[in-house]
């Protein structure tokens, strides 16, 4: 039996770390996505939104949220025996987008989580993305139970996105799924290194 202290630590045949950052727009499910998969307690920054948010981040669609990320979520999962993912998520709100420069040093990839019943939101996410840190990414569509269902060409052509840039559907609050989205991000970075050497 493993104690619960050994569980902090990374295991020592672990011989490589990948930096992962989480990004999408207020409300996705990236601070969701982390927990799930986190093998680690998550560290959140969540903070309770007051009235102040009103009239800037729009919770249309989001009946449930009283919460936000302010600076980051934090947490860990193991891929083998000698890989690790250190997973970054991003504040979804413009006002936070700043901190993405200093979340991305280091980051060989990032996963976009998307939620097509408010697809436009994500449109300034991959913007910022492409802009400011210039890391390869995968989409992940966040299948919320009274979402829209697309097609994979109808997504890639609406958010303009290149043919191999990879898609996949998941639920953030499935660990498998969740899982499953971070290793397709994982092996297109590695594709994507492969292709620059």
């Amino acid at each position: 039996m493993v104690s619960a202290s050994s569980e902090r630590y990374v295991a020592s045949t672990v011989a490589q770390s990948v930096k992962i950052l989480v990004v999408g727009a207020f409300g996705v499910g990236k601070t969701t996505l982390i927990g799930t998969v986190s093998e680690i307690a998550p560290l959140r920054t969540e903070e309770t939104m007051t009235t102040a948010s009103v009239g800037v981040d729009s919770l249309a669609g989001l009946d449930d949220k009283g919460t936000t990320t302010v600076a980051m979520d934090f947490g860990r999962i193991t891929l083998s025996a000698e890989v690790v993912l250190y997973l970054f998520g991003t504040p979804g709100q413009r006002r936070f987008w700043d901190l993405w420069e200093g979340l991305a040093e280091g980051a060989v990839g990032a996963l976009v989580l998307i939620d097509t019943r408010r697809l436009e939101d994500s449109f300034e996410v991959f913007d910022q993305l492409e802009t400011r840190t210039g890391i390869p990414f995968a989409v992940a569509v966040n299948e919320f139970p009274d979402a829209p269902r697309y097609e994979t060409e109808q997504l890639r052509e609406a958010l303009d996105l290149l043919p191999e840039t990879p898609i996949v559907h998941c639920d953030a609050r499935n660990k498998e799924s969740s899982a499953q989205a971070l290793i397709r991000l994982v092996e297109h970075a590695l594709n994507n290194t492969k292709a620059l050497t």
